[in-house]
């Protein structure tokens, strides 16, 4: 890959819907800080790829006693969130000074494969955006004043992070789009005036939302863990 590559993880959630006092990028994840796992996802990737960490000002020595606990020494770029995810992004593309593809990923994604993020940076490298997705599984339905209607599933996707870019193309969107109530980056990009290429995620490339998304986390780690012991026999 010629370009260079970037990560720009957001971790500024908070534990509302979890129902914990901890934020839920510092919970523990199969003995580790779900953020922690999130972010050798990308190191397994590529050793090579500059990752830049988006914290709320107010975790920072949270994060730092976190990483001295568990001795985690990695090479990051460590710059403070807004008040909205928005504005955490754009704060993040700031540290960005050359042209490259950047990664857009949820702190509280940890399952993100290596195929995934491999797979974005390949259709960014082609069509300049990359963002997974998924198809629904169950069956959808539209509610209005006068009660339900069925719709189509197979006309909608469930979209995930990694959501990856052109540098200079995504640069472009944040400055020159302020509508701060979107939430994810490829809503920037469209309402920017750019094209969305959508590739196939992952199931198993989950959120970490609520108490449900942990036990199903570290029960798919563990999975993942027998597999690979197994392969190594």
């Amino acid at each position: 890959m010629n370009s260079k590559e970037y990560a720009l993880i957001v971790a500024g959630g908070m534990g509302t819907r979890i129902g914990s006092e901890t934020p839920k990028q510092f919970l523990e994840l199969n003995g580790l800080p779900v953020l922690m796992h999130t972010i050798l996802a990308f190191y397994r990737y590529s050793e090579e790829i500059k990752v830049i960490l988006v914290l709320p000002e107010s975790e920072k020595d949270t994060w730092k006693s976190l990483c001295n606990r568990h001795d985690f020494v990695k090479d990051l770029v460590i710059c403070t969130g807004g008040n909205t995810r928005f504005q955490s992004v754009k704060n993040g593309l700031k540290e960005i000074d050359e042209e490259g593809l950047v990664a857009i990923h949820d702190g509280v994604r940890p399952l993100v494969s290596t195929e995934i993020i491999a797979k974005s940076f390949q259709v960014a490298a082609i069509n300049e955006t990359a963002i997974a997705a998924v198809s629904l599984k169950d069956s959808l339905r539209i509610a209005d004043g006068n009660g339900t209607k069925t719709v189509d599933r197979s006309n909608f996707k469930l979209i995930q992070t990694p959501q990856t870019f052109k540098v200079s193309l995504i640069k472009k969107a944040y400055a020159t789009h302020l509508d701060s109530s979107l939430t994810d980056d490829a809503s920037v990009a469209e309402k920017a005036g750019y094209g969305v290429t959508l590739f196939d995620g992952s199931y198993e490339n989950i959120k970490i939302t609520t108490a449900e998304d942990l036990v199903v986390a570290e029960a798919l780690i563990k999975i993942r863990q027998h597999n690979r012991d197994g392969i190594k026999k």
